[in-house]
């Protein structure tokens, strides 16, 4: 494969916030109840620069969070320099004791056909177009897309429970299947954006040690209604992929 065509598949595989997760047997899961404060609706943009063998590619995303009526929807579109969009996905759910709580997550890569996971809170069953596999909801079940929205409204409902050293874990359901992420609080930490230097809460889920998957850094900022302003993804070679937030429209 050419170190273009490795670059691109790479990227099509994490912007998503789409990484490999720690296994776990679903069936030993409890659901945890967290207070929370969801941040307010906005559209936030976001620069991507990624260098994987030695090549750089430039792009954006665009993220549209909203919230009304106990109901969220995240819409992600993605564009790569030379390729346009790469990458569409939309979270729909409702909003309730445990959170976020989607319904229908979908997925549109660029030349690939679009994926539907569903979460039927009437028969309490994740399922998928892309595989057989079900899953059981029992409460507090996130999809790839609400996961770090979740994450930050926990950090906003609870911000002094969530402190460095802290450990929170949800079961996530991807394209064809579902394990638990673990995200670790390490520390306060400054943030270089167009919209001026933040302080920011920096977050990382490791790939178990046996795993080869990436790892995941997020810094929320508090001043920001904890959106999150920076994620890395990098690859165990260290190559990685980062977004920078560029801009904020409250709505």
């Amino acid at each position: 494969m050419s170190p273009f065509l490795f670059l691109r598949s790479a990227l099509f595989s994490v912007l998503a916030w789409g990484i490999l997760a720690l296994p776990a047997a679903a069936s030993e899961r409890t659901a945890i109840k967290h207070k929370i404060n969801l941040p307010p609706s906005a559209d936030l943009a976001y620069s991507i620069k990624a260098k994987q063998s030695g090549l750089s590619l430039d792009g954006n995303t665009l993220i549209q969070w909203h919230i009304a009526n106990n109901r969220f929807s995240i819409v992600t579109e993605t564009r790569a320099a030379l390729l346009g969009k790469i990458l569409e996905a939309k979270s729909e759910g409702m909003i309730g004791e445990y959170g976020l709580a989607p319904i229908v997550f979908t997925q549109k890569r660029f030349r690939k056909p679009q994926t539907t996971t569903t979460f039927d809170h009437q028969t309490k069953a994740i399922t998928f177009t892309k595989s057989d596999q079900t899953y059981p909801i029992k409460g507090g079940e996130q999809d790839r897309s609400s996961a770090i929205w979740q994450l930050a409204a926990i950090a906003r409902g609870a911000p002094a429970k969530f402190k460095p050293g802290s450990i929170w874990t949800f079961f996530v359901a991807g394209q064809s299947d579902a394990e638990p992420w673990s995200f670790k609080v390490i520390k306060k930490e400054q943030v270089k954006t167009p919209l001026g230097n933040m302080n920011a809460l920096h977050i990382v889920r490791m790939p178990a040690p046996d795993s080869k998957g990436q790892q995941l850094d997020i810094w929320l900022a508090p001043s920001l209604e904890w959106y999150p302003v920076r994620l890395r993804f990098t690859e165990p070679d260290n190559d990685s992929i980062e977004q920078v937030l560029q801009k904020v429209s409250k709505k």
